[in-house]
């Protein structure tokens, strides 16, 4: 059975939703023998810069000579993308068998992520996996990740984001995301306000966690020349330069190169050689990502407040004379705080209707624009977006797709005349 037809059995375990819990994916590990125990898997939580840290720590794992997977959600085009191992995306082939099995010892009410987690466990461990880098869905304590065992949890920078699931305030956010770390594991947390660093601090400290701190444990800066300099736990690297654009980088980039120095009192030996080369290598797809062309188009995910104000402060290294916005927003979204930061620096709006049944119409995004003053055209798709944009863009003039991955998943889609199929999870 070709994987496209497993995909649909997949894909139809979305009727169940987003259920929190780890319940139903631990039976589903116990039936496939428990594959999550033959690797070490590092955590990572929190609101933005999970991806962007995982594929730089990952990387820099690689280049140390560790079998090293990473496990990421959503996909941006392919099923494939989620499952990486030393940055080769998982066999067709191999992962349909693998989807079958898995599917065959699915709890009935299993969701569409936590059989996605399970999956990813039981490849990673049929492929002899050494160490996973596990990107979680949403959460912490409650998301299907959690029931992997952690030697480490990485937490990034917490804002307001899926309030619905998480909580109201950033505390509380907070206290579901640092659920997920264990008793005695290794943690590195990234900047925080200090509600939440307290807090942090004081549940580390309560898990007998050791926990190092962005800021004042480790940094990242920019130099004139454009190259970081990192000084960490033990080590202090001048020049280097990201595999992944973005001013943003920096900080995630100090988090992967602490959490690796850190892995070390784990015996993940990395070394400072695979530090800088593996920091080099990293890539990931629609983060910051620029496709050349006459007008470029800047590829960003940015989903939310904190997002779109990283990507609104990077744009500032880039010299154009109009910015164009292709902007698709999820409706569930603070879409007023997610246009905040770019829609000054914006010549018009582009407002495009994603994909997904939880996609904002464009045609309502722009009107609610219009009323604010700002100059938007509301449009029923993504390529109908850009095809305008570039139609209007004139020499010296940067379009800029953002709002939602699935946005930025669907503009890669068309421009590589591939199908898209828009998933959450």
């Amino acid at each position: 059975m070709p994987l496209s037809d497993m995909l649909e059995k997949l894909y139809a375990r979305r009727r169940f939703g987003i259920r929190p819990g780890v319940d139903r994916i631990r039976l589903l590990l116990d039936r496939l023998g428990n594959p999550e125990r033959t690797f070490k898997s590092i955590h990572v939580v929190g609101t933005n810069g999970k991806g962007s840290t995982s594929a730089f720590l990952s990387s820099i794992l690689t280049a140390a000579g560790h079998r090293t997977a990473l496990f990421t959600s959503p996909h941006l085009i392919n099923f494939n993308e989620r499952f990486r191992i030393n940055d080769h995306e998982v066999d067709e082939e191999r992962l349909t068998h693998m989807l079958e099995k898995v599917l065959s010892n699915t709890p009935a009410e299993a969701t569409f992520f936590e059989i996605v987690t399970a999956l990813g466990a039981f490849a990673f461990a049929e492929q002899g996996v050494e160490v996973a880098v596990m990107e979680a869905g949403m959460g912490g304590r409650s998301d299907a990740t959690a029931a992997l065992p952690g030697i480490m949890t990485i937490v990034t920078p917490i804002s307001l984001d899926h309030c619905d699931y998480l909580g109201t305030t950033e505390e509380k956010i907070a206290e579901e995301k640092a659920g997920i770390i264990e008793q005695g594991s290794l943690a590195i947390l990234g900047h925080q306000t200090p509600a939440v660093l307290n807090f942090l601090y004081s549940h580390c400290r309560h898990m007998a966690s050791r926990c190092m701190f962005a800021g004042k444990d480790f940094s990242a800066a920019w130099e004139s020349d454009g190259t970081l300099t990192y000084r960490g736990l033990n080590v202090h690297l001048p020049s280097l330069t990201p595999g992944i654009s973005g001013r943003y980088q920096a900080d995630n980039a100090a988090l992967a190169l602490a959490a690796a120095e850190l892995l070390e009192t784990a015996g993940v030996v990395t070394g400072n050689h695979a530090l800088r080369q593996g920091l080099a290598a990293a890539h990931w797809p629609g983060r910051m990502e620029l496709v050349p062309g006459n007008p470029p188009l800047l590829l960003d995910g940015a989903h939310n407040p904190a997002g779109a104000a990283a990507l609104a402060t990077s744009l500032a290294d880039y010299r154009y004379n109009r910015l164009l916005l292709v902007i698709g927003i999820m409706a569930d979204k603070d879409r007023h705080s997610i246009l905040a930061p770019l829609i000054s620096l914006a010549f018009t709006c582009y407002c495009v209707t994603p994909t997904i049944e939880r996609a904002l119409d464009g045609t309502v995004l722009a009107a609610e624009l219009m009323l604010d003053g700002v100059t938007a055209i509301g449009f029923s798709s993504v390529a109908e977006g850009i095809t305008a944009a570039r139609k209007e863009a004139g020499p010296g003039d940067l379009i800029v797709v953002c709002g939602s991955l699935f946005t930025v998943g669907e503009a890669k889609s068309w421009l590589q005349g591939i199908q898209f199929v828009g998933v959450r999870g």
